[in-house]
């Protein structure tokens, strides 16, 4: 089994110069309004032309709807959907069945039970992502990407 690297919230072309010439496999853009990391369709559009051939295009979204998802997978043409809030299994085949596209699903991990928890996810996500999970009095955190260990 090989490692794939992912590096994501990409917001220039700067940082997605570095990913690539760092030999990353896939590349990140956030649509999720809260982040500081948050993109614009277009903007995005422009980062995932020049990724593709060299890396696979990620679009992450949180508890997304229907029309933002349709508005961003036909704006940026991504190659995979992240999903990083609280979809449930059900919820992340629905949107790999309407969208056609294979879906990355984050789950949150203190420990051996959320790891446990994760495989609600087997049969509905093409990938699984294990983030830190956010301490629950941390009002301003983010769902993930927060630099947290685990």
């Amino acid at each position: 089994m090989s490692i794939e690297v992912k590096i994501c919230g990409l917001r220039d072309e700067a940082a997605l110069d570095a990913a690539l010439a760092g030999g990353a496999d896939y590349v990140g853009f956030v649509f999720f309004s809260r982040s500081p990391r948050n993109i614009l369709p277009q903007a995005a559009r422009a980062l995932a032309d020049k990724a593709r051939g060299k890396a696979k295009v990620v679009a992450l979204f949180v508890d997304p709807d229907d029309a933002l998802l349709a508005e961003i997978v036909d704006a940026v043409a991504p190659d995979i959907v992240q999903l990083h809030g609280g979809e449930t299994p059900a919820r992340v085949a629905e949107i790999a069945q309407r969208f056609g596209l294979p879906v990355m699903k984050a789950v949150a991990v203190a420990g051996a039970r959320d790891v446990q928890a994760a495989l609600a996810y087997v049969d509905s996500a093409d990938r699984i992502l294990f983030d830190a999970k956010v301490a629950q009095d941390d009002a301003g955190a983010l769902p993930g990407g927060n630099g947290v260990a685990f």
